[in-house]
This record gives C-alpha cells, sequence and structure tokens, in this order.
C-alpha cells in the first residue's frame, strides 16, 4: 500500500513540474475548449502557437499523446 501511495505522490508531482497550471480549473477549461474545437476543425491561435515545427514537419508520426501534449502545453504552462 506504502508503494502505490508514493507512485501516485510521483505522478501528480512530475503532472505538476511539467505543467504547473495543471491544478487551476481555468486552465482545464481552456483544454476542454481545444478538444471541443478541434473536434469541430476549429484549432484555437493559442493552441497554434504552442505546436513547433518539428511537430508540423513529423506530421506523419504523430500519435493521440503527441496531441494531448500538444493542448497540455498551451493550456497548462
Amino acid at each position: 500500500m506504502r508503494s502505490w501511495y508514493w507512485f501516485l505522490l510521483g505522478i501528480v508531482f512530475g503532472f505538476w513540474l511539467s505543467w504547473p497550471g495543471i491544478f487551476i480549473p481555468k486552465n482545464w477549461k481552456c483544454f476542454n475548449e481545444i478538444l471541443i474545437k478541434s473536434a469541430e476543425d476549429k484549432i484555437s491561435f493559442r493552441a497554434a502557437l504552442a505546436v513547433s515545427p518539428n511537430y508540423l514537419f513529423k506530421s506523419k508520426k504523430n500519435n493521440k499523446a503527441s496531441k494531448i501534449r500538444i493542448v497540455s502545453d498551451a493550456c497548462f504552462r
């Protein structure tokens, strides 16, 4: 049981280090809005600026995890 506690604490701390704004509700609204707009093929300006040129050049290898990382970087940093 103690190992699960440290494991979960490490995950939460790792997310917080990567995206300091992950625990702010306003940022989650931003995250949800970008997901909804991307489903409608409308992308926000904030998300477009978060995309790195390397991501655009290698667009054939993009998977779901990399797309979530891009949106998270746009909203949680």
